[in-house]
């Protein structure tokens, strides 16, 4: 499973014009799920992603969490984070996990992050999406299960 986690000041999701997921203050999640991913590394993955504090404290220093802050989550299936670009000039996409097992974990993933803060928002599972942001930092972390697992 790989992540890459924004942290945002705003962020939205458009399908077909529509605006179908949007937060303010909070992380955009982009989810790529591949096939030897389980509920398991999902759960991992969930954990250190909602606890991560990146947020600044009265300090100035990035100590605080999503929950401390009161911040939102916006995740986006991104089955593009396991794209092979090491021969030719189109990527291989067949690391990404198969659609429907894919598709579960990306739900039951937004499903464990309720369990960590108030507000979950979700694009659509395979759709052609507009993806809107206003980075605040820039922060940008890139969280692979192959690390954060071991």
């Amino acid at each position: 499973m790989k992540i890459v986690l924004q942290r945002v000041a705003h962020a939205s999701v458009t399908v077909d014009g529509q605006v179908i997921g949007s937060i303010g203050q909070g992380f955009l999640v982009l989810l790529g799920v591949c096939d030897t991913d389980t509920e398991a590394i999902a759960d991992k993955m969930v954990d250190k992603l909602c606890k991560l504090r990146i947020f600044q404290d009265d300090q100035g220093k990035t100590n605080l969490s999503l929950a401390d802050v009161g911040g939102e989550l916006l995740v986006v299936s991104q089955f593009t984070l396991y794209a092979d670009c090491k021969k030719g000039n189109r990527p291989s996409f067949v690391k990404a996990g198969a659609p429907d097992m894919a598709n579960r974990l990306y739900e039951y993933v937004v499903e464990k992050c309720k369990g960590y803060v108030s507000r979950v928002e979700h694009g659509e599972f395979g759709a052609d999406m507009k993806v809107e942001l206003l980075n605040d930092g820039p922060f940008t972390l890139v969280l692979d299960s192959e690390e954060i697992c071991r």
